[in-house]
């Protein structure tokens, strides 16, 4: 039997953010046991921890979606550093993508993204609104229009005019699989109400063909989200910092920052923060390697 943990992350309140299942001493299980053992979670995410290959590293890990690994994730990041080191400290996770360093104050642990975000081809507006069941006019806004982007893995970000359209927004048969092609995953966003023009927005996932329908909170995406910022050209030189927020419409609300440096004109650095709370202890069947 595997001893698994499973946390609420980007939250710090039981019962909101994104679930996470994190199971430990999986050294030794192959990735086909990996996959099974997500599956039977059923979360957006499951992390996997075995040893590190370098012993100064916390641990190397594994992340899997119910239907496919992935070399980087945000929310697993968060959730397995907060749950091997509660206290404030540095460590350093051996992901597929890279070693990620964590910094950990106070209960908030911060990663850096391992790849910075770059911006990809522009996605045509009608494309988007189709996909997502809206009107042309509800996509895009100021200076932010619809592209690919990738820190690692691949988004296709949509900016909608507000938080009206956002929660309006669904995947839309055909049309979105046409939208959501290469990557899979949509990342919507629109200005947050709720603060200062310019602080922070307002999120929705959806990743039906990995097996997410909607992931109440996307760190990965959270980190992508720099480079079309800097691309619509609302970045200073230096640093900012943002609030962003999602899962609201699925009522797991979820609280993400993002730290973002601008040296140049480019991206010099991504971080994104949060808090995790555990919800759940047990232990699983190791299924059989087919």
């Amino acid at each position: 039997m595997l001893e698994f943990h499973v946390y609420d992350v980007f939250t710090d309140r039981a019962f909101s953010g994104n679930p996470l299942a994190v199971v430990t001493g999986a050294d030794g299980l192959s990735g086909r046991q990996m996959q099974t053992i997500a599956r039977q979670f059923n979360l957006s995410e499951t992390i996997f921890v075995m040893a590190p290959r370098d012993p100064a590293h916390a641990a190397r890990v594994r992340i899997f979606l119910p239907l496919a690994e992935i070399p980087f994730a945000g929310h697993p990041t968060i959730g397995c550093a907060l749950h091997l080191s509660p206290r404030d400290g540095d460590l350093v996770l051996e992901e597929e993508a890279g070693p990620v360093p964590v910094t950990i104050r106070d209960g908030l642990a911060e990663f850096a993204a391992p790849v910075l975000p770059e911006c990809g081809a522009a996605v045509d507006p009608a494309v988007a609104a189709a996909g997502l069941g809206l009107d042309g006019a509800q996509v895009g806004f100021d200076r932010h229009r619809p592209m690919l982007a990738q820190a690692g893995p691949g988004f296709v970000m949509v900016p909608l005019r507000d938080v009206a359209a956002l929660a309006q927004a669904r995947p839309h048969g055909a049309a979105f699989e046409a939208l959501s092609a290469g990557p899979g995953k949509v990342y919507c966003y629109a200005p947050d109400p709720d603060l200062p023009p310019g602080t922070g927005f307002r999120a929705r996932m959806f990743a039906p063909a990995n097996g997410v329908p909607e992931d109440p909170a996307t760190g990965s995406a959270t980190a992508t989200l720099a480079a079309p910022l800097l691309a619509a050209g609302v970045l200073p030189e230096g640093e900012t910092r943002l609030s962003l927020r999602q899962g609201i419409e699925m009522g797991r609300p979820a609280r993400l920052g993002l730290r973002i440096t601008v040296r140049g004109g480019s991206l010099a650095q991504v971080c994104v923060s949060g808090r995790a709370v555990p919800v759940a202890q047990g232990r699983i069947a190791v299924p059989e390697d087919r």
